[in-house]
């Protein structure tokens, strides 16, 4: 342990207090651009506890800053705002030799053993090398060491002088664990350490993760896509949506029970492990929108099958309420490629019409469904403000008719049940509907 946490006094320490404490964390990349100065928000404002000895997963799609954020806890990344309090230490603050002594306290298993290690060092070189930075001991004690992690871990001694490509998948993911333990840490992120391995080695190492944390009092943070890895080996589970915690709470409540539509439309897609069950998946219509241009409301706003409505449009249907949201979404995006120079530039001489071909998005858009003619109206008057002023000024209009505070308003953090699950959310506030509504909508193409 290093001397910057022995100074913690540690006979006082309370142990019912949480770990690792998150407080509005916010991991942003300025990136330099020539039209756009805004910065990719990868993490963006999330709280949340990690409690000694447990395991806490983080789950959500490829993109939506689950590994940012396990780097940033460890601080490979440098967080844009907010606080990491690690036993009761910002360490969000920390730098210099503050920061190198902390860093023996929590360390980081990668998805990729492969490219984490150097090929060119023995196993044995590659475990020993935080001991030598740290000048652990002595030269022949972290020898030992190292020979003690590779029996931990499942390794033979003779592993010591073998090179990273001589051993499988499994092994050289254990090797990653080995090292991780070999400063005896309190606290490690494990990013995907399983997706890269055949599902009985997964297991194996699972197996391996749960065993070592019950010997050496070990925190996890467990990040992974498969919804069934976390299932069988966190206590609690964290969905992460563009940067954003959208629910968390007990791993089994969560499950059985999910309170946020995105958590639900992520659960549907579960395989069930009888292929005669029929599932009722949500699948989710497009892409998340970009990072560095999310939405000014809720982060799931622009594919959410629950979107709140206003109360005036209470009586459309379910279908064309998914489609007016379609059109948005086409709008949004001609208005990101109409900000493009050449786009402009085209406008300013006269050679593009922003309205060209809306006609014939409007027809291939509503062809299947009925539209009152209240609505076609709206849709004259946002073809009118398309013409005259362009994308932007006709998504505006759009979403001030059809618009709600999903669009415009960031959702609070709810509790939903007395295991103090929370999840963002505005229908919790407004109890429009229960999540459980999400298996009559019907589900876009």
């Amino acid at each position: 342990m290093s001397q910057h946490v022995q100074d913690y006094d540690e006979t006082t320490a309370n142990e019912t207090e949480p770990l690792v404490s998150v407080q509005n964390l916010k991991t942003y990349y300025e990136t330099g651009g020539m039209l756009s100065s805004d910065p990719v928000k990868a993490v963006d404002g999330v709280s949340f506890d990690i409690q000694r000895g447990e395991t806490l997963g983080l789950v959500g799609e490829s993109g939506c800053g689950k590994t940012t954020l396990g780097r940033t806890l460890v601080r490979l990344e440098t967080p844009t705002d907010g606080e990491i309090s690690f036993d009761g230490t910002d360490i969000a603050t920390l730098s210099g030799d503050d920061l190198k002594a902390w860093r023996e306290n929590a360390q980081i298993v990668f998805q990729d053993p492969d490219s984490s290690m150097n090929d060119r060092l023995t196993i044995g070189k590659i475990i020993r090398e935080p001991l030598d930075v740290y000048e652990w001991k002595t030269p022949r004690e972290r020898r030992t060491r190292v020979r003690e992690l590779l029996d931990t871990v499942g390794l033979q001694p003779e592993h010591y002088y073998r090179y990273p490509h001589q051993f499988s998948g499994g092994q050289r993911q254990r090797i990653g664990i080995a090292r991780a333990l070999a400063l005896n840490p309190d606290f490690i992120v494990l990013d995907e350490p399983t997706s890269a391995l055949d599902v009985s080695v997964q297991a194996k190492i699972l197996n391996l993760l749960e065993e070592l944390q019950d010997e050496f009092g070990l925190t996890y943070l467990l990040i992974a896509h498969d919804l069934s890895v976390v299932r069988h080996a966190c206590d609690r589970i964290a969905v992460m949506y563009l940067g954003n915690i959208m629910e968390i709470g007990d791993t089994e409540q969560l499950f059985n029970d999910p309170a946020n539509p995105y958590t639900h439309t992520l659960l549907s897609s579960i395989p069930a492990p009888d292929p005669t069950i029929e599932q009722n998946r949500i699948p989710l219509r497009g892409s998340p929108p970009s990072p560095r241009d999310p939405p000014s409301g809720c982060p799931f706003s622009t594919r959410c099958p629950m979107k709140v409505r206003p109360d005036e449009w209470d009586d459309l249907s379910e279908e064309l309420w998914m489609q007016l949201d379609v059109l948005q979404d086409i709008l949004r995006e001609r208005a990101k490629r109409a900000g493009g120079l050449s786009n402009r530039i085209q406008r300013a001489i006269g050679l593009e019409d922003p309205t060209a071909d809306f006609d014939e998005v409007r027809r291939t858009v509503f062809d299947d469904v009925s539209v009152p003619e209240s609505v076609a109206q709206q849709l004259d008057e946002t073809q009118t403000q398309l013409a005259e002023e362009g994308e932007d000024a006709a998504l505006d209009y759009l979403r001030e008719q059809f618009g709600s505070d999903c669009d415009s308003v960031f959702p609070e953090e709810h509790v939903v049940d007395d295991t103090d699950r929370t999840s963002r959310c505005h229908r919790h506030r407004d109890a429009n509907a229960e999540p459980a509504e999400l298996d009559r909508i019907p589900s876009p193409e």
